[in-house]
């Protein structure tokens, strides 16, 4: 991908760099690891970084690595790549596809794949390190990168932190990260300015009754039916109860209750998920999720109130406004106008959201992961093509890498300046 202006027009060679970042992916997608786990892909992206002349410190709140490079005073600047893969059985029939099995959390053995394309970003950072180890003369302040774990957890953003991450190294002026989109071409780049991502948080409820012989139904206290009822009545709380220029999501993903056909069992469990940007919708949602659940168990004369457990909490990501016109302008003119694009926030989550929440300006930025000719041909065929977390997901990599290193190469050439601009 050549550039015939902007910041990286005389910039050395990605071509010369590109067969060993695409070695360097190669390696990360074939051997994936869960998280918290991430101990080898840790050290992988550590020799990388410390070759290139940065600072390591590994083994950061548990799997997390730090890298420093200082040239001379400036602002700093914090790129995030996070490094975790996903519980995912691979099927893309690539040569390097993962074939890796691990013992989950469970104990049972469980496949293991990038399916979220974290190797694209760790690869990205390694570029747009390589590059800037080299372009010193181009810019001043102090690089400060580091490999995230557990971010599919939604526990490494917030661990880096409270071990310090903003006191123990330089704090910076701004936050950057990039992730792939999988609705966008390769070679593309997409950003949204505020909310760009969802407040998250998983529910667990139990539903308890009085369980006997399906025969009988009237000698019980049936757990299924206030689960159904609870199921419908949950649906008002955004069809009914929420502002509809709101955005919110309540979804039961799973039920689970009962043995056999005949016998109504003592208790029924309910998995939600439940998603919002506004702090005061968040809070309501919660609320009445507690409300609807006991309501429906009185009306029901259930033996007793239903366990309502919240876990996984995610905050909003919020990408600062005038960061986010300042890094859309520099990839505008690095990329060319005609392949950054304004996109709209989705309802999926990102911990990476915690960064911005510690007070630093933040932002996040999407790049096109799919094949152009792919992309044009389900646009025009209405077929789907194969989402993030999908066993069958498979990045364009050469073109969806050398996007994310000239990328982040650009911002950072920008905002590593001696000060902010005007």
């Amino acid at each position: 991908m050549a550039f015939a202006k902007g910041p990286l027009a005389a910039s050395p060679s990605l071509d010369a760099l590109y067969p060993e970042l695409d070695a360097f992916y190669i390696d990360l997608h074939r051997n994936p690891e869960l998280s918290g786990h991430e101990e080898k892909t840790a050290a992988k992206l550590a020799d990388r970084l410390r070759s290139l002349g940065y600072e390591v410190t590994t083994g950061f709140s548990g799997t997390g690595l730090v890298a420093l490079m200082r040239n001379g005073k400036g602002p700093t600047l914090l790129l995030r790549a996070d490094m975790d893969a996903l519980p995912v059985e691979e099927k893309t029939g690539l040569p390097y596809a993962s074939k890796v099995t691990v013992k989950g959390p469970g104990g049972n053995l469980v496949p293991v794949m990038h399916a979220c394309g974290h190797d694209v970003h760790m690869t990205s950072l390694v570029g747009a390190a390589a590059m800037l180890a080299k372009m010193k003369d181009r810019w001043q302040g102090t690089l400060l990168l580091i490999g995230q774990p557990a971010e599919e957890t939604v526990h490494g953003a917030k661990g880096m932190l409270n071990a310090g991450l903003y006191t123990k190294f330089p704090k910076p002026n701004y936050v950057v990260a990039l992730h792939d989109n999988a609705e966008l071409p390769s070679g593309t780049v997409g950003y949204a300015s505020g909310f760009v991502y969802a407040n998250v948080d998983s529910v667990d409820i139990t539903i308890f009754g009085k369980g006997g012989h399906g025969a009988y139904p009237h000698k019980t206290i049936d757990p299924v039916v206030i689960a159904a009822r609870t199921v419908l009545a949950l649906q008002t709380l955004v069809s009914r109860e929420s502002n509809p220029l709101d955005p919110a999501v309540v979804t039961v993903g799973s039920i689970h209750g009962g043995t056999k056909n005949n016998i109504i069992p003592d208790e029924v469990k309910l998995q939600l998920t439940v998603r919002s940007y506004k702090d005061e919708v968040r809070k309501r949602l919660l609320a009445s999720i507690v409300r609807v659940a006991k309501a429906e168990a009185a009306a029901a004369n259930a033996p007793k109130e239903p366990s309502v457990v919240f876990f996984e909490p995610t905050d909003a990501t919020y990408n600062d406004p005038a960061l986010t016109q300042r890094v859309a302008a520099v990839l505008s003119n690095a990329l060319g106008s005609a392949n950054v694009t304004q996109i709209p926030p989705t309802m999926g989550a990102e911990d990476f959201s915690e960064f911005g929440k510690a007070g630093v300006p933040a932002m996040m930025f999407s790049i096109g992961a799919v094949e152009p000719q792919k992309y044009e041909k389900a646009k025009a065929t209405g077929a789907s093509l194969p989402s993030l977390h999908s066993p069958e997901f498979a990045p364009d990599r050469e073109r969806t890498i050398r996007t994310g290193v000239s990328s982040l190469t650009a911002v950072a050439l920008d905002l590593l300046q001696s000060g902010p601009k005007k």
